[in-house]
């Protein structure tokens, strides 16, 4: 079968790739409806992320309809449509049972990476390199999904597919940023970054009461669906002075939640952003953290800083200082999906949350390079490009 394969730094193929097949008795095959090439990518294509291989399928955020399944499987049957979150998880780990579903001790068959990296390993990721478990990715006609009575969700009868994708990782991850960065009530939250975590962060937020939710972005098109389809105000980074707007509209406190959507290859317009480019172009860190450092310095004393972009590992010029003096909680995770999926997929056939709008681009899988050119580049207004492998 033919798959969307990464074959070297920002160098994307189309290739033959084996037909996945059951391996374990709680295996199900999907026949994938639709993948959704996710901003996390790009760090892959960048050669950010450690432990890619040439040939390795991408995509981690998908839909599609049981095709077989395992003898150990007894949630799912042959032709269910599910939506599968992006991370493998076993679900009788303690982590599991604590609902922190993505730090699974069993998800990832690979952790030695991981664990000389952050000292730890954690779960498996879909189509996100080896360190992350080697499992292949969506973005074929089949995918094999492992720990499928856990992973994989029955997608309501009123929600299309084009909605349900969505509550695959951007959904559930923007949902595990407000949730555990502890929104309530009448708090303002800033969200840096209109992709689709950061939207859907800013929408869980105000599902949560949020009293007043500000989405920070440069693109006009993503701040716009911001303010159509979410709901939320907005702010041009390039346009205004983003902390001293932020006190302006919170009575010179600051925000009591930001949340950072943007991860390790953020954009500033300041000098900066010139100097962590070089640095991270050199290996002296891997990581831009414009955007967390400015979070870190508009939140309120005593507020939530959350991290939801992906970072791999070191940063330069990290103000520790701030989230110490300003008694700040500093968090991140990656997502906890299985905790809110379903949750998300009711609220999606209630019309509460919409993703339709993020998936700007709809194409075959035989266009996967060029879809994903056109989502690093922006092209075309692209937000979210999405692959069909039925076309």
């Amino acid at each position: 079968m033919k798959a969307v394969t990464w074959r070297g730094v920002n160098e994307i193929g189309v290739e033959e790739v084996a037909e996945p097949t059951i391996i374990n008795d709680h295996d199900i095959i999907l026949e994938v409806g639709l993948s959704a090439a996710c901003g996390s990518d790009l760090h892959l294509m960048g050669g950010y992320i450690p432990a890619m291989r040439a040939g390795d399928v991408l995509g981690h955020e998908f839909m599609g309809r049981v095709a077989e399944v395992g003898r150990g499987v007894t949630k799912h049957q042959v032709g269910d449509r599910v939506v599968v979150v992006s991370f493998t998880s076993c679900g009788q780990c303690w982590y599991c049972r604590q609902g922190l579903w993505s730090l699974c001790d069993n998800g990832n068959p690979n952790p030695g990476i991981t664990e000389a990296l952050w000292g730890q390993s954690i779960g498996g990721c879909y189509g996100y390199s080896h360190a992350l478990g080697g499992w292949a990715g969506s973005h074929a006609p089949f995918i094999r999904v492992p720990y499928a009575d856990q992973g994989a969700f029955a997608i309501p009868d009123g929600v299309s597919d084009e909605r349900a994708l969505f509550a695959s990782d951007a959904a559930p991850t923007g949902w595990t940023g407000a949730h555990q960065a502890e929104v309530r009530p009448g708090d303002v939250v800033a969200v840096w970054g209109a992709g689709g975590v950061g939207q859907m962060a800013a929408r869980a937020a105000m599902l949560m009461g949020a009293e007043r939710v500000v989405v920070i972005d440069r693109f006009d098109n993503r701040l716009q669906q911001v303010r159509t389809h979410i709901g939320a105000d907005t702010l041009h980074y390039e346009k205004a002075e983003v902390p001293a707007e932020l006190r302006e509209m919170t009575g010179g406190r600051g925000p009591d939640v930001c949340i950072e959507a943007v991860g390790m290859e953020a954009h500033s317009p300041g000098p900066q952003y010139l100097y962590d480019q070089v640095k991270q172009q050199m290996r002296l860190q891997t990581d831009r953290p414009t955007a967390v450092r400015e979070a870190i310095y508009a939140c309120r004393k005593g507020g939530t800083v959350f991290t939801l972009g992906v970072f791999a590992g070191l940063v330069d010029k990290f103000p520790l200082g701030a989230v110490m003096n300003k008694a700040l909680t500093l968090r991140g995770a990656q997502q906890h999906g299985h905790r809110y999926i379903p949750e998300i997929l009711e609220r999606m056939s209630r019309d509460e949350i919409r993703t339709e709008h993020l998936a700007t681009h709809v194409m075959p899988l035989s266009d996967g390079p060029k879809g994903y050119q056109m989502f690093k580049n922006k092209e075309d207004g692209c937000v979210r490009a999405v692959f069909r492998p039925s076309m």
